[in-house]
């Protein structure tokens, strides 16, 4: 598995972002299996939730090129920046360790890690979430990512930005990223 693909040419790094409690199995899994299906990394904050589901589906396509990347954050406190309990979940598999503690609602302060996730990724992809994934998306925009919500109402982010297009079907995801990574 490399970074880049037939031809020599950089493989796409997908970030997806969404909750760290809850999973969103249905949309988590249709993501991550389409990402790896098209021979993409994904990249996530490594942690539960959507992380884990959407690592867990994309690790889960047999002869997959792509990894599942994570970069985690530093458990706050930590002189030796370890990262916090639940960090790295299982399916990561190129953990980037961090020694950036912030995250949620002081996702957007220099201390966090958001910043690496956003600059990191060719496009983003929000499940729904809280105010991190909101302060993800803030990040997304302020970088000049393409970003999407992949959500059934706008209200499952609270805060999305409003420069952020909301999309409710894979097929019309799987559009927008195809059309900002070729």
């Amino acid at each position: 598995m490399s970074r880049t693909g037939v031809g020599g040419r950089r493989r796409p790094v997908i970030g997806v972002m969404g909750s760290g409690v809850a999973r969103y199995d249905r949309l988590a899994v249709a993501v991550g299996i389409w990402i790896a299906q098209q021979g993409f990394h994904l990249l996530t904050g490594g942690g539960e939730g959507v992380m884990a589901a959407v690592g867990e589906a994309f690790a889960s396509v047999p002869d997959r090129p792509g990894l599942v990347l994570g970069v985690l954050p530093c458990a706050e406190g930590d002189p030796r920046c370890g990262p916090p309990a639940g960090y790295p979940n299982r399916w990561v598999e190129l953990a980037i360790r961090t020694h950036l503690p912030l995250s949620g609602a002081r996702g957007t302060t220099p201390l966090s890690r958001n910043h690496i996730n956003m600059l990191t990724a060719d496009v983003v992809i929000a499940l729904p979430g809280g105010l991190g994934t909101s302060s993800e998306l803030q990040l997304a925009v302020r970088y000049g990512r393409p970003c999407v919500a992949f959500v059934v109402d706008r209200a499952q982010i609270p805060g999305l930005p409003d420069a952020v297009p909301c999309m409710s079907r894979l097929q019309d995801v799987a559009s927008f990223v195809l059309e900002h990574v070729e």
